[in-house]
């Protein structure tokens, strides 16, 4: 089982007293499982692991594997701007049932692209499991730009792939033109999924898979084969949906869909709050379908 098609970047739902919701999560997984998921993505950045502790991240892969059974994949999200800890991390964590550990591009101390290189240099020659980048400038103020994600995918075959968020098509073009044979271009944009992969990306790591698990899984599906006039049409009905998504920040926007849905309950831990009640209302009216 390979790491083309959608992934899922599971949330991590929360009870009244901010513990973590581990039947809820089993139902997500469910639920995006039998969307026609490739694979999920535990302990990303959609699963606010910033407020997490590192007992409960144990807790959660422990628990998601389990869930899991084997079914699809599992990436394991391990990222930050201490690359030692990082390397530590990947040693101490059992990722024996691992497909591959997503670890985002350092934040907050903003290095230099030498940097940045030299970072995933390090986790990589520290493990032989595989790796995917995660470029996403918009949290991390850096831009892991294409020389160096070349270089990388040059350098190191365990660095097998990019998650690209920077929202920049000319950007994503250049990954492209310039891919290292069987070096994986995953969007980690869902608003241009379609566009991407009608490009050449091999698929997309999603947020809106954990509420529209069905449909876009379809659409990406669909944009793989090449049916771009059909996955559009899904693109126009969930659009709005999508914008709702990130109107203030994530994962307010799916948890307050999921909440809606039965899924989960509405809990983020601070400072995360929930969804603001005006945007709340359109994303009821969404789903009531008076939202076009």
């Amino acid at each position: 089982m390979g790491l083309t098609g959608i992934g899922v970047a599971l949330v991590t739902p929360f009870n009244e007293d901010f513990s973590v919701d581990y039947n809820s999560l089993g139902q997500v997984i469910d639920y995006v499982i039998h969307g026609k998921a490739n694979y999920v993505v535990t302990l990303g950045t959609t699963g606010e692991t910033a407020t997490l502790t590192e007992a409960e991240k144990l807790e959660i892969l422990n628990y998601t594997y389990e869930k899991v059974a084997g079914r699809v994949p599992v990436v394991v999200g391990i990222g930050g701007n201490n690359t030692q800890e990082i390397i530590d991390t990947i040693k101490a964590w059992p990722l024996e049932k691992a497909a591959a550990i997503l670890s985002v591009s350092p934040y907050y101390n903003k290095p230099s692209q030498e940097g940045i290189y030299q970072h995933y240099a390090a986790i990589a020659n520290s493990t032989d499991k595989d790796i995917l980048l995660y470029n996403v400038p918009g949290r991390t103020s850096s831009n892991l730009l294409p020389p160096t994600v070349l270089r990388l995918a040059t350098d190191f075959k365990n660095i097998i792939g990019i998650k690209d968020a920077s929202g920049n098509m000319e950007q994503c073009l250049h990954l492209i033109k310039d891919r290292v044979e069987g070096f994986l271009l995953i969007s980690g944009d869902d608003h241009i999924t379609l566009p991407l992969i009608a490009c050449g990306f091999d698929g997309v790591i999603s947020v809106a898979g954990n509420c529209f698990a069905t449909e876009f899984t379809r659409l990406t599906h669909l944009s793989l084969e090449g049916d771009f006039a059909t996955a559009r049409k899904i693109q126009d009905k969930l659009l709005i949906g999508i914008d709702l998504l990130f109107a203030e920040n994530n994962p307010s926007g799916v948890k307050a869909f999921m909440a809606e849905m039965g899924l989960i309950k509405n809990y983020l831990r601070l400072p995360l709050l929930p969804l603001s009640a005006k945007w709340h209302e359109q994303v009821k009216a969404f789903m009531e379908g008076d939202l076009k």
